[in-house]
């Protein structure tokens, strides 16, 4: 009863909220002289408002799912935007005034879609180069590359994955590490859009791996999504800890989702001479595998906040919300992600992966 009730509160908050957006909205295209049934208007409104939702119920749907993702930029700026333009007409009463901030209210929204497009849909990759004091006997040197958070599906598409392959084989890696949330819920998308064709394109001199994330149990899916990645070179590691020709131990854990996944103590090699990478999706505890002499850490999941304000947020919540920590003798990393959530957007944060240079002594 009692989440019945918190539930029923969060969506009439919500639709009050979209209420508010919309009837702001209808009051600025007035002074355009636009012709529009107010109802006809509010129609198409609550359509995109709830896109999303509605777009859940069925894969034919997947048109309402999109026009519901780029809804998500309305709500997160215009939680900003129009609290201002209210208080604009407040102060100036005036259909010059609601013409005139509406105006300014609309050209923001435009550059903060061309802008998130543009840090969303133009990868860029990082460098980073460390050492790790273990002998991995003739192996001097490694090349990795780390990306996660692709959320690939309708709008995190094939055209996307195209370009983190190229990225990636441009580098000439060793190893790929993927970090999880690899598809955005349902692999359907992944599948029926013939993906794992560019995915089995990636070159390495070890292999790719990858991990699950709090998606693929959203999705609930994972067995059809370990075969499909199978099929397109990549082994998904599942609490799972292989060695690597005899070189470098590979740990790939279940996401924090599942309350049942194996502890990190429990994953650990045998022996500790090699040099051991972990990959968790979500970066909780970097305590833990610093402790129990993890030498590379990899994670994603935070998106960096993907749009401003966010990364205020995810910055509170994790020792390591983005980027690369020397902690302790651990080299411990954090990707913003290859995709995107919702909206193919990205303001304060930008699509890349990672290419880490590893000398072994």
């Amino acid at each position: 009863m009692k989440r019945i009730s918190i539930g029923t509160l969060i969506l009439a908050v919500y639709t009050l909220l979209v209420f508010y957006f919309g009837y702001n909205t209808y009051q600025w295209l007035q002074t355009w002289e636009l012709t529009i049934h107010p109802v006809l208007f509010g129609f198409l409104w609550f359509v995109c408002a709830f896109g999303y939702i509605i777009g859940k119920f069925s894969h034919s749907l997947k048109y309402f799912s999109m026009i519901g993702s780029y809804w998500f930029i309305v709500m997160q700026y215009g939680l900003i935007l129009f609290p201002l333009a209210t208080v604009a007409y407040l102060v100036i009463p005036s259909e010059q005034t609601i013409f005139m901030i509406g105006n300014i209210v609309a050209f923001v929204f435009l550059i903060i879609f061309i802008a998130g497009t543009y840090m969303a849909f133009s990868p860029v990759v990082r460098h980073k180069t460390i050492h790790i004091n273990k002998d991995s006997g003739s192996l001097r040197e490694l090349k990795l590359v780390l990306a996660s958070d692709f959320h690939l599906g309708l709008l995190s598409n094939k055209k996307h994955l195209q370009r983190f392959v190229n990225l990636a084989n441009e580098e000439q890696p060793d190893v790929v590490l993927l970090a999880g949330d690899l598809v955005d819920d349902d692999p359907i998308w992944f599948v029926k859009d013939g993906m794992s064709e560019v995915m089995r394109q990636l070159k390495t001199t070890y292999g790719v791996y990858g991990v699950v994330g709090n998606h693929e149990y959203y999705g609930r899916k994972i067995p059809l999504l370990v075969e499909e990645m199978r099929e397109a070179g990549v082994r998904m590691l599942l609490d799972e800890t292989i060695c690597v020709e005899n070189a470098f131990y590979v740990t790939g854990r279940e996401d924090a989702t599942n309350g049942k996944r194996q502890t990190l103590e429990s994953l650990k090699p045998e022996l500790d001479e090699l040099p051991w990478f972990v990959m968790d999706h979500t970066p909780f505890d970097l305590n833990t595998p610093a402790k129990l002499g993890v030498d590379v850490h990899v994670s994603g999941h935070t998106h960096r906040g993907q749009m401003w304000p966010n990364h205020l947020f995810t910055r509170r919540l994790f020792e390591l919300d983005y980027g690369y920590k020397h902690k302790g003798l651990m080299h411990a990393f954090v990707s913003s992600g290859f995709g995107f959530w919702g909206p193919p957007l990205r303001l304060g944060s930008r699509s890349e992966l990672w290419s880490i240079k590893i000398t072994l002594s």
